[in-house]
């Protein structure tokens, strides 16, 4: 086999790892979302422990991306390109996977509150970042360079909400009878949606930067 062949097929399994791990976060989130509608404890701490697959999964890849590079040394720019941008959106990934971890631990300690009393806002900050993250895993996936390259307003809308969620947080916290820890917990519950929306505009910006060698408008390769 030639050594161009030889490239194309562990890139393709690369490509193989890269959308099991997408999908991997997404199903954790979309589960994570299913388990708190019905306070689903178990559930919850099933999330948190399966966190570490996800982290096996990064790992393997990058590794992937390490050996590709040593034994294959792709030459064609638009290679090297996949390959470190590949390297790049696993990153953003498994901070995704850490922060869906990180809320289920959340969820767990507020027991079944229900979180529209405190933030009317969350129930759709919660889809609206369920949203985000599937399309920005599908867009990389499939190299859809345009959506790419608009998905930056996409994040928009989160901001918007953690901003709404934080006012009315803000508001509750004024009444005396409210519950302060539930109010902190819910906050934090946000901020760690809002950074989702983060790590999903970047995997979208490193789909830009694999197609094009730009980077936030800078040439890098």
């Amino acid at each position: 086999m030639s050594p161009r062949a030889n490239f194309e097929q562990e890139l393709t399994a690369l490509r193989a790892n890269m959308e099991e791990m997408g999908k991997g976060i997404e199903k954790a989130f979309d589960t994570l979302l299913a388990a708190i509608a019905v306070n689903d404890t178990e559930q919850l701490e099933e999330i948190q422990r399966n966190d570490r697959k996800i982290n096996d999964m990064e790992r393997k890849i990058e590794a992937g991306c390490l050996l590709l590079i040593t034994r294959q040394q792709p030459v064609l720019a638009s290679d090297l390109r996949v390959v470190s941008s590949v390297m790049k959106a696993v990153s953003d990934m498994e901070r995704i996977g850490d922060h869906a971890s990180d809320i289920a631990e959340v969820a767990v300690r507020l027991d079944g509150i229900n979180y529209k009393k405190y933030a009317r806002s969350m129930p759709q900050m919660l889809e609206e970042t369920r949203k985000i993250l599937r399309d920005a895993v599908e867009l990389f996936l499939t190299r859809d360079e345009e959506k790419a390259k608009e998905f930056y307003k996409r994040d928009d809308l989160i901001d918007d909400l953690f901003n709404e969620v934080k006012e009315e947080i803000v508001s509750c916290l004024k009444e005396e009878a409210t519950d302060k820890d539930a109010c902190v917990d819910l906050l934090m519950i946000a901020k760690y949606l809002e950074r989702i929306g983060d790590h999903a505009v970047n995997i979208s910006e490193w789909e830009v930067f694999k197609e094009t060698g730009n980077i936030k408008d800078y040439r890098m390769l």
